[in-house]
């Protein structure tokens, strides 16, 4: 198959599709992406955000055998901010989720003729594909003319867990320290609480990620809002595709960890915990939990969301040095993806946006609502 002969059209998707999203979305040639859901789709509605739903539809192969990913639509989440004078900036998040690094350009063209034919006013698409970080895939994107921007996402570098197989067989696979960690909680009578989505337990959370987080230079994680994550959690809960699990000690929470399945992906997208505890391997029991619970839902494999790149695992001065330590004690790899790139469709209106125009916007907007921009 020569994946880079596939082009595609776009279109915005219709009300059926929409009504139907996770299930296409997790369709995509990679599982989709939770910040591609419905769930998350709901929550930027109300966090400043426009929300598009596009389709990417191959429109066939040219000099190539036909392959399996070639008939595959990809449906995308696209945000939307209307910036004055500039007109609208697309946010492609976690997208295009396509089969191939090789067919990132022809999908942003694809997109580009989309916008320029309906007259949609965008001047730049900002992409994140979950396509490995190599040189290879670097030089393909910057040949196609995209533009390197700084990442956005915390798991544009993060551990992933094989989950397909039996537990018994998962456990045996964890790093050493990892499976020492369970296996000694498990053995002390440490006890991990799937807790009910409620307003105090979810304060609660919130409570135990700002006592951990609340140092952006020791950890590197801004803590959005409560009203942020409330509705998070909620649209996720709600949707049968979120649990909050917790481990109490003298009787309070002392260990909480949100998390999601999507498809054939469950993640660790939310942890918190107090300092002082005295539970040896709490949080990774935590995680085993996690893991057995979204395993049974039908989920493949495991991401912690968030370690430093993998040439950095070993750099203390990383504000995730302490975060990948403790997730890296479940997989040893870390996977490096390509992170954010700029796809510049009116270079005049893309140089006042990255002159000034995104700086003011941001400001402003964070000034306004109190609210992180992206």
């Amino acid at each position: 198959m020569t994946s880079h002969t596939v082009t595609f059209t776009a279109r915005f998707a219709n009300d059926t599709e929409i009504e139907n999203w996770d299930k296409h979305v997790t369709a995509n040639p990679n599982g989709g992406n939770l910040l591609q859901s419905a769930a998350f789709a709901a929550v930027k509605r109300n966090f400043g955000w426009d929300v598009r739903h596009l389709v990417l539809e191959p429109r066939g192969s040219h000099g190539g055998e036909a392959g399996e990913h070639e008939a595959q639509p990809s449906y995308n989440l696209v945000l939307e901010k209307s910036v004055p004078l500039l007109g609208r900036f697309w946010y492609l998040i976690k997208g295009p989720d396509v089969a191939a690094a090789e067919q990132v350009p022809a999908a942003l063209a694809a997109v580009k003729e989309f916008v320029l034919r309906e007259r949609l006013g965008v001047f730049a698409v900002k992409i994140e594909p979950d396509i490995v970080d190599s040189d290879s895939s670097r030089a393909l994107l910057a040949g196609a003319g995209l533009v390197k921007v700084p990442n956005l996402q915390p798991n544009d570098s993060t551990a992933i867990l094989d989950i397909s197989t039996e537990p018994r067989l998962i456990l045996k696979s964890l790093h050493s320290r990892g499976r020492n960690a369970v296996r000694r909680a498990e053995r002390e009578g440490v006890e991990v609480v799937e807790a009910e989505p409620t307003l105090e337990n979810y304060r609660t959370m919130h409570a135990l990620m700002t006592g951990t987080l609340n140092s952006k230079s020791r950890t590197g994680v801004q803590v959005r809002s409560f009203d942020y994550y409330r509705q998070f959690w909620t649209e996720f809960t709600q949707r049968g595709q979120g649990r909050l699990y917790f481990v109490y000690e003298n009787g309070r929470p002392s260990v909480g960890a949100f998390v999601i399945n999507y498809g054939r992906k469950g993640t660790y997208k939310d942890g918190g915990s107090l300092q002082k505890r005295t539970q040896y391997g709490d949080s990774h029991l935590v995680q085993w939990t996690a893991i057995n619970r979204v395993k049974e839902l039908g989920c493949t494999e495991y991401d912690f969301c968030g370690t430093p790149p993998a040439d950095r695992l070993k750099d203390t001065s990383h504000p995730f040095h302490g975060l990948g330590l403790f997730k890296t004690s479940f997989t040893k790899t870390v996977t490096d993806f390509v992170g954010c790139w700029d796809f510049v469709i009116d270079p005049l209106r893309y140089r006042a946006w990255t002159t000034a125009g995104e700086r003011i916007a941001r400001q402003l907007y964070t000034r306004r609502t109190g609210q992180q921009f992206y």
